[in-house]
C-alpha cells in the first residue's frame, strides 16, 4: 500500500491531509537563532528524557507529543520538557502535518521506529530515533533510503557515539597501545524474575490498541505485550540484545573500527513460563569479523554480570548490588585489557599486574588506570540539533545505526534457526545460502500498516 491509499483507509486518517516534502524544506540551512520545533512521537519514559534534553537547547521547543494513549498524552503536555502551548496528537500523522516543526524525536516501541521515521523524512523532518533502528534487517534499510532519497539528518539513539570516554577508548586500541585485538565481549545481564502469567484483558480506557499493534499482528490486549515488558516479544522487539545490547554492540564497532561480521552462531533458551514473551532470557552469539571473533552473553535471571567491579563510588549502569556490573564490553588485546560501560572504563595489563607482556622494561609494566565516564544522551541529543541546522552527518548516523542494529538482528535470527552457522553478506544485507533464516529478516506488516 502506498502512502495515499493509507491516509484515506487507516484508522482516524479523516483528520490527516498529504504528506510532502518540498525542496526548500530539504536543503533549508538553519541558522544558530533559528527556532527549531520538535515534535515527540511515543511519550513514555525515554522519550519524555530524550524530549527533556531538547528542550535545555538553546532556540529548541518541543512543541508537538503524540502517544497511542490520552493518559500519556496527557503526561506529556503538562511535563517540563513541553513548551507552554504544546498541541498533543494521537495519530502521528497529525505532528507530521505541521509545516512549523522541523524534526521529530521517535521513542515508540521498537516495531514502530520505521513507520514514522519514514514518514517524517518524506515529510520532510530530521528524525532522532531510538534504537534498534527497525524491528528487523528490511525496515532498517528502507530508513536509510529514505534518509537518502530525502536528504534528512536521522541519528541514531546510540548515545554512546557521543560519550567522550569510548572515544578515548577508540584511540587506545586503535594506536595499538593494548597491542593487536583479537577477542572482545558483551554482556548484557538482569534479574527479570518472572511474575505469574497474566489473561488477556479489555484494553485499557484511552488506548487506541489497533494502532499499538501497527504493523504487527492482531492480537488480544495482554498488560505484558504493552509498555514496560513488550520486549520480551518477537512482535514488537528483540529481546535484551535489541535493547541494551544494540548499544554496546554499537561502541564495539565504533573501537573496532568494524561493522562488518562474516559470520553468526546463536544459541539460548526461554525459561520462564509460558505465556510471558518469546524472546530469549539466556542467549550467547559468536560473531566471526575480519581479524577478530564477538561473543555476546545477554542473561536475564542473574543481574551480576561479568568483569572487575569499579571502584568505589562509581556505580554501573543498572547495578543491583555493590558487586555487580550488569553490562559492559572487555576488548583483549595481547598488551592490555579494557573494561568498559556507559561510566568509565579501566585498563589493565594482559596478564592483570605488571609484565613484560605488558610494554614495560625489567618486569615494569603499564599501571591499571581507571577513567569515569558518564551517560551522554544530552551530548548526543546537541549533536543532533547541531547537524539540523548544519546539515552535517551526526555522530551516529541512520548508516551507523542500521550495521549495529543488523548485528543485533542476527544473533536473534541465528538463536530462531536453531544455532546453525549464518553467513553475512553485509554490503547486500543478505544472508547467503539459508533461505529460511533469509524469511527472518523481514516480516510481512498488518494492513493498513504496509507502509514501507
Amino acid at each position: 500500500m502506498n502512502r495515499r491509499s493509507f491516509l484515506k483507509t487507516a484508522a482516524g486518517s479523516t483528520a490527516a491531509v498529504a504528506l510532502s516534502a518540498s525542496p526548500a524544506s530539504s536543503s533549508q540551512v538553519l541558522g544558530a537563532n533559528d527556532r527549531i520545533n520538535v515534535g515527540l512521537i511515543g511519550c513514555g519514559g525515554r522519550g519524555r528524557l530524550v524530549a527533556g534534553h531538547f528542550a535545555r537547547l538553546k532556540n529548541v521547543a518541543v512543541t508537538a507529543v503524540c502517544d497511542i494513549s490520552d493518559a500519556t498524552i496527557a503526561q506529556a503536555r503538562t511535563g517540563e520538557f513541553a513548551a507552554p502551548n504544546a498541541e498533543g496528537y494521537k495519530d502521528l500523522r497529525r505532528v507530521l502535518d505541521r509545516k512549523d516543526i522541523q524534526a521529530i524525536i521517535v521513542a515508540t516501541p521498537d516495531h514502530w521506529h520505521a513507520i514514522p521515521t519514514v514518514l517524517g523524512c518524506q515529510a520532510g523532518k530530521d528524525v532522532y530515533v531510538e534504537k534498534p533502528l527497525g524491528h528487523n534487517v528490511v525496515e532498517g534499510r528502507k530508513m536509510v533510503e529514505a534518509a537518502r532519497r530525502y536528504n534528512r539528518v536521522v541519528q541514531h539513539g546510540t548515545q554512546h557515539r557521543s560519550a567522550p570516554h569510548y572515544t578515548e577508548i577508540e584511540k587506545i586500541i586503535q594506536s595499538g597501545e593494548i597491542g593487536d585485538v583479537h577477542f572482545v565481549r558483551v554482556w548484557n545481564y538482569g534479574g527479570n524474575v518472572p511474575g505469574q502469567q497474566i489473561p488477556d484483558s479489555e484494553v485499557p480506557e484511552g488506548v487506541d490498541w489497533d494502532m499499538y499493534l501497527g504493523p504487527a499482528p492482531m492480537v488480544p490486549f495482554n498488560r505484558q505485550r504493552f509498555q514496560g515488558t513488550y520486549r520480551r516479544f518477537f512482535d514488537y522487539a528483540g529481546g535484551y540484545i535489541t535493547d541494551f545490547g544494540c548499544h554496546r554492540l554499537d561502541s564495539v564497532h565504533q573501537v573496532m573500527h568494524d561493522d562488518t561480521p562474516l559470520t553468526v552462531q546463536g544459541v539460548g533458551g526461554l525459561f520462564v513460563p509460558a505465556g510471558q514473551g518469546d524472546t530469549p532470557d539466556v542467549l550467547q552469539v559468536t560473531y566471526e569479523y575480519k581479524n577478530w571473533v564477538l561473543s555476546y552473553e545477554g542473561i536475564q535471571m542473574n543481574s551480576f554480570g561479568t568483569g572487575p567491579r569499579m571502584p568505589h563510588g562509581r556505580v554501573p549502569y543498572n547495578a543491583a548490588g555493590p558487586f555487580a556490573r550488569p553490562h559492559g564490553e572487555a576488548f583483549y588485546g595481547t598488551k592490555g585489557t579494557i573494561f568498559s560501560d556507559r561510566v568509565g572504563y579501566e585498563l589493565f595489563p594482559a596478564d592483570g599486574g605488571r609484565s613484560r607482556r605488558s610494554g614495560g622494561e625489567n618486569g615494569e609494566g603499564t599501571e591499571p588506570r581507571s577513567v569515569e565516564g558518564r551517560d551522554c544522551t544530552d551530548l548526543h541529543a546537541a549533536n543532533f540539533i547541531d547537524c539540523v541546522r548544519s546539515r552535517q552527518k551526526p555522530a551516529a548516523d541512520i548508516e551507523v545505526g542500521h550495521r549495529s542494529s543488523n548485528v543485533c538482528h542476527l544473533g536473534n535470527i541465528a538463536y530462531r534457526i536453531g544455532g546453525r552457522r549464518l553467513k553475512w553478506n553485509a554490503e547486500k544485507d543478505e544472508i547467503v545460502g539459508d533461505p529460511e533464516a533469509s524469511k527472518l529478516l523481514w516480516r510481512e506488516p498488518r494492513k493498513p500498516w504496509d507502509l514501507i
